[in-house]
C-alpha cells in the first residue's frame, strides 16, 4: 500500500533529494486508464549554481515550477520530442531540481505499454523521456504539486532500503564529471551505459 510523500519528508536540499528519491514511488492517476506507478531507481541532481540547470539563469514563467517550493513538478519539452518530469528541490524562490530519469513499473502496466507503444516491461520507463510517455506526463503537469494526492504525486509503500550507487550524469556537454546521478543497484530498470551502473 503506497502513502503520499509530505513535504516535510523532502530533503530541502537537491542532492539529498535526487539521493532521497531513490527507492520510492511516483503515483499517476488518470481519468481514462486508471492509476499508473512506479518505483523510482534513478534520479539526477540540478543543483544551485549548476550552468547545466534550467534555473541557471533565473525564474521565468516556463520555469516558475523550478522556483516554487520543494516538491512540484516541473514538465518541459526537451528538442521537441520528449518531456521531462522534474520536482523543485530547494526553498521557493531558489531555483533546482530533480530529474526523474527511470521507474520500475509497478501499476497500470497495460496502460503504460498502449501509452509507449512497446511491450517490453524494462524499457517501459527507462529513461527520462519513456518514463514520462509511459505515464502520459506532459506540460498540463508542470507545477502540480507532487506532496498531493492528485493527478501526479509521490509515495513510500514500505519497500525502501534501497542500495544506491552513485555517477556522473548522463547527456551533457557541461559540469559532466560531477556526480550528480544516484541510481538503484541492481535494478535492470536503470538506464544508461553499464560503466555507470557498477
Amino acid at each position: 500500500m503506497t502513502t503520499l510523500l509530505t513535504r516535510t519528508e523532502l530533503p530541502v536540499d537537491t542532492v539529498g533529494l535526487a539521493r532521497y528519491l531513490i527507492g520510492k514511488v511516483l503515483v499517476r492517476e488518470t481519468a481514462d486508464r486508471g492509476v499508473l506507478s512506479g518505483r523510482i531507481v534513478e534520479t539526477e541532481a540540478y543543483p544551485v549554481g549548476d550552468t547545466t540547470s534550467h534555473a541557471y539563469r533565473g525564474e521565468t514563467p516556463r520555469k516558475r515550477a523550478l522556483f516554487l517550493s520543494p516538491g512540484h513538478a516541473y514538465v518541459y519539452l526537451a528538442y521537441g520530442v520528449s518531456y521531462m518530469l522534474n520536482v523543485s528541490s530547494e526553498v521557493a524562490g531558489v531555483g533546482a531540481g530533480v530529474l526523474f530519469r527511470a521507474l520500475e513499473p509497478m501499476e497500470g502496466i497495460a496502460a503504460m505499454q498502449r501509452n509507449r507503444g512497446v511491450e517490453a516491461l524494462r524499457d517501459l520507463a527507462r529513461g527520462p523521456g519513456r518514463l514520462a510517455a509511459a505515464l502520459d506526463i506532459d506540460l498540463r503537469l508542470d507545477g502540480v504539486d507532487l506532496c498531493e494526492t492528485g493527478p501526479l504525486w509521490l509515495a513510500r509503500d514500505g519497500d525502501e532500503a534501497p542500495d544506491i550507487g552513485t555517477s556522473t550524469r548522463i547527456g551533457l556537454s557541461r559540469e559532466t564529471e560531477r556526480p550528480l546521478r544516484f541510481y538503484l543497484r541492481g535494478s535492470r530498470f536503470v538506464s544508461g551505459p553499464r560503466r555507470l551502473n557498477g
